[in-house]
Parts: C-alpha cells; sequence; structure tokens
C-alpha cells in the first residue's frame, strides 16, 4: 500500500513539473527565435544556459568579480537585467545581485534538482539567467539573484572623459 501511494506522489510530481515546464516553453516573448537562429547566434555555452537551463561552472565567469559601474542586459537581446549598485560577493562562484531590474526579469518554479526553486528568465527573450534564494544581504532585499555570468554582457558606465572624446 505504501508502494502504491510513494508511486502515486511521484507520478503526480512528475506530471506537475512536466506541465509546469510546458508552460514556459508555451510563452511567447517579444524576441522568438528558432533554435537554429539561436544557435547561430549564440556560442555553445551561451546556447546551453540561456536556451536549455543549463548552468555554468562556478568561478568561471570574469563578470562574477567585475564591480565596475555599469549595466548587465541579456546577452541574448540587449535586455536590461541588473545594474553594478545592486551587484554583491556572494562567494558562490555566479554573479550576484539582490535586485532585477522590474519588469526585465521574469520567474518560474524549476523542479530539475527535485525540488522547487524559483528560476528567473529574461522577459524579452525567455532566455535562462539563473535563479533567486533566500540568503541575499539583509540589509537589502535579503534576496540572492544567482546568475550565469555567460548570460549577461556587461555594459561600462561612461565617465565624464569618456563622454568629452
Amino acid at each position: 500500500m505504501i508502494k502504491r501511494i510513494g508511486i502515486l506522489i511521484f507520478a503526480l510530481l512528475l506530471f506537475g513539473c512536466t506541465n509546469a515546464q510546458k508552460n514556459k516553453e508555451a510563452k511567447v516573448y517579444p524576441v522568438t527565435k528558432t533554435e537554429a537562429e539561436w544557435k547561430v547566434q549564440l556560442s555553445e555555452m551561451e546556447f546551453f544556459v540561456l536556451r536549455q537551463a543549463g548552468t555554468e561552472r562556478a568561478f568561471t565567469s570574469p563578470l562574477n568579480k567585475n564591480y565596475a559601474e555599469g549595466l548587465y542586459v541579456c546577452v541574448a537581446c540587449d535586455t536590461p537585467v541588473f545594474r553594478s549598485e545592486n551587484k554583491f560577493d556572494s562567494r558562490t562562484g555566479w554573479p550576484s545581485f539582490d535586485t532585477a531590474i522590474k519588469g526585465n526579469v521574469g520567474y518560474d518554479v524549476d523542479y530539475k534538482i527535485g525540488h522547487a526553486r524559483i528560476e528567473e528568465h529574461c522577459n524579452t527573450c525567455g532566455g535562462h539567467l539563473g535563479h533567486v534564494f533566500d540568503d541575499g544581504p539583509r540589509a537589502t532585499t535579503g534576496k540572492r539573484h544567482c546568475i550565469n555570468g555567460v548570460a549577461l554582457k556587461f555594459i561600462p558606465k561612461k565617465t565624464n572623459e569618456s563622454k568629452k572624446s
């Protein structure tokens, strides 16, 4: 009897997770391309992360320790997703932010590793950015947006000197 209940619960979870993923994939984003078009535009790793919800290895992104002033945009569509003033060193190996740019980042529930996590994606192209956790700086939002650096492009803030040139 207990085995049957366990199998039933497993089947319900599997079915529920599958439907949640299908619902996400059914959403139409302002920038929509075929898989072939994305493969031409993105590097292999960018495609893996943004289009297949993969994760880059920790401590491999040059953006992890970047603390210059500027804007972080989605590498696939140039939508601004994070600001440098919201970046902090989480010591996790991935660029981390306490706040995303409102309206430019969307959220879904991801069950890929067996329990619910909040996945975040670009609201313009649907590209997977990373996940949100509740272990960020308590002095601000308490959130840690743990982001794959390969999903981002950094645009430095223009200084007064570069504006004169």
